[in-house]
């Protein structure tokens, strides 16, 4: 929403100047200065209004400059930013001057706001990167790099600050280069360009410094008014993901989206993917006019001279090779609280498609320090890893390197909404290009009237000792009673088998879920209704689960004996074991349970007697089945 309002505003107060418009960010580690080195741009090039000069003046008198101008203040607008003299939020500034015009994104360099330094990451064409003198490259300098390059960035300029706390010392600065010119190098960053500044005097920001007669180049504010950014991209084609489908009535049906690279004209043959299917482009409108043709960020509504089906999440291409697949490798920005686990499952936002999607393996993660592989099988907050993920269908997607938009993706947790991580896609897996679903004769329908049974999932889950066993087993044998063909798969049974390899860590209980879920498909499409006991303690590996068994097949049963009633019966004794620090990771001791936001039924075996608990499972089950109560 900033960024829009300040994209806006540049449109507002006229045609952007000469060099075109700069899109840029402002990061590196904590107190390097990135606010006060912008909030100095604007105020030595006279783009404030009296208002906000004055308002500047007023709030440093009580600032942290023993009443000198805090430029910073014009940045930091949020109240704790104030107070701590740091940046949280992004912070987004429109500014034009004779020769060009700006937005900037001012981000913050604190680690635990990282996520907010990558939202600011993902618009810029160039980042100017601060690096303290008197501090050097850090730790949160090399990571905000890689980060620019991981969001596509190829244009740095490093500003060396504070060089007035360092003397103006030449040496001091040529030092600071020298590492930077190698973070270069182990980043493959191709235009670099370094600057001694100096942000609280304004040496060498819009004025060339009295103070540094040994640095002849460019101000700042020169390098940023020149610098191209616009060179020709290896993006090849036409592409356009299909945002929406416009259809105002019965004689036009449009499809909307931004273009993403090339340029579409009117009888155009475009291919939709991931169908393959081929139409012609019968018109196009650009907001209320029609038009020849489109170009790349425009948006459009392009309407075909046939029906053909598209729908959001589709990709209308002409001479460029997309892939269309379910698997890929991918670079990992992880930006959670909580940590990443293999298996872990998601929403993938993909272009403008959102589907579930999986990490199957975390190959390695980068040492952001050396730049190193490390072996990883789990991530922390702000870790960056290679990934090979599963899609749960067929996506149109492209490497980064190949086509921006299609190449990069967000990760969205099931439960919170929240955004988890965002990456950029390295190369597609051969192996999910080379599998087929094979069609049967014997279809899942035909089984089941074979049988005379609607087949269905009955997914048990509670804490251990809740009497999830106790009842599907019960339940199993009412069922046969009335003729049913069932299959219980019990916890304990399928790790002794199937699942004899998986431990108790995080990622061996989701692929645990995960196999069995996988498992009783197969069974229900063999027509049995199939019963499950297993704890299931997480919330997103059971929606996982109804996703992968079928919405309409999938009936969760809760369990919700209290842990104190659990705990007493302790049939096995692992309470004891557990409380003893005997058994990690123990569900209900060591290791959480989420409850269901809402299962087709709850149970609580120790308020009700054994006989009336099936009952009420038998009732829901007849129901979910389309049959009448017992």
């Amino acid at each position: 929403m900033k960024l829009r309002e300040a994209w806006n505003g540049a449109r507002e107060r006229g045609i952007f100047r000469m060099n075109g418009l700069l899109k840029f960010i402002t990061c590196g580690s904590v107190d390097d200065g990135k606010s006060t080195l912008i909030g100095h741009m604007l105020y030595d090039a006279k783009l404030l209004f009296v208002d906000q000069e004055k308002a500047l003046e007023l709030d440093s008198r009580i600032g942290s400059r023993e009443g000198r101008i805090d430029y910073s203040l014009l940045l930091d607008g949020l109240m704790a930013e104030r107070e701590q003299g740091i940046t949280i939020d992004v912070a987004y500034r429109y500014f034009t001057t004779e020769k060009r015009s700006f937005i900037v994104a001012d981000t913050p360099g604190h680690e635990e706001y990282t996520r907010n330094m990558a939202v600011g990451a993902s618009f810029a064409d160039l980042a100017v990167i601060l690096v303290d003198a008197s501090q050097g490259v850090r730790l949160q300098t090399k990571r905000h790099a890689r980060i620019c390059a991981l969001m596509g960035i190829q244009y740095f300029l490093f500003a060396v600050n504070k060089m007035d706390l360092a003397g103006y010392s030449q040496g001091e600065y040529q030092k600071i280069e020298k590492e930077i010119k190698k973070l270069a190098i182990d980043l493959e960053l191709e235009h670099v360009k370094v600057i001694p500044v100096s942000a609280t005097e304004g040496d060498n920001v819009t004025k060339h410094s009295i103070h540094m007669p040994w640095s002849q180049g460019q101000t700042l504010l020169e390098y940023l008014e020149t610098v191209n950014v616009d060179a020709d991209t290896d993006e090849q084609g036409f592409v356009m993901p299909i945002q929406r489908v416009c259809r105002p009535n019965a004689d036009f049906r449009g499809f909307q989206g931004q273009v993403a690279s090339g340029q579409v004209v009117i009888g155009d043959e475009v291919k939709i993917l991931p169908s393959g299917e081929k139409a012609g482009v019968q018109s196009i409108l650009t907001a209320d006019k029609t038009a020849d043709n489109a170009k790349k960020g425009q948006p459009v509504t392009i309407k075909l001279d046939r029906e053909v089906d598209v729908s959001r999440g589709c990709v209308l291409v002409k001479g460029a090779e997309l892939k269309v697949s379910n698997m890929f490798t991918a670079l990992l920005l992880w930006m959670d609280d909580t940590k990443l686990a293999q298996g872990k499952n998601f929403l993938i936002k993909l272009g403008t498609k959102m589907l579930p999607a999986t990490v199957m393996t975390i190959k390695h993660k980068v040492d952001i320090q050396s730049g190193e592989d490390i072996a990883a099988s789990r991530l922390q907050k702000n870790e960056i890893a290679l990934c090979d993920i599963r899609l749960s269908e067929k996506a149109v997607f492209d490497t980064f390197s190949g086509h921006k938009d299609m190449g990069c993706f967000i990760f969205i947790d099931r439960v919170t909404n929240m955004t988890s991580a965002c990456g950029v896609i390295l190369h597609s897996l051969r192996r999910a290009e080379n599998l087929t679903w094979q069609k049967l004769d014997i279809t899942r329908e035909f089984r089941a009237r074979q049988m005379g049974q609607k087949p269905v999932t009955l997914w048990f889950t509670g804490l251990s000792g809740s009497g999830k066993s106790v009842l599907a087993n019960e339940v199993e044998k009412a069922l046969s009673i009335q003729g049913k063909h069932t299959m219980l798969l019990d916890g304990d049974n399928v790790r002794m088998g199937l699942n004899q390899n998986l431990g108790f860590e995080e990622k061996d209980r989701i692929e645990n879920i995960r196999r069995t879920a996988e498992v009783a498909k197969l069974m229900n499409d063999a027509g049995l209704i199939v019963l499950t006991a297993f704890i299931s303690p997480y919330r997103s590996d059971r929606k996982r689960a109804r996703e992968i068994i079928g919405e309409e097949n999938f009936i969760e049963i809760y369990v919700s004996t209290p842990l104190e009633e659990c705990e007493k019966r302790d049939v096995k004794g692992l309470y004891k074991k557990a409380r003893k620090g005997e058994i990690p990771n123990f569900t209900g001791v060591s290791s959480p349970y989420e409850k269901p936001d809402n299962p087709e039924m709850m149970v609580d075996t120790s308020k009700k007697p054994l006989e009336e608990c099936v009952e009420r499972v038998l009732d829901t089950v007849n129901r979910h089945m389309g049959q009448k109560d017992r």
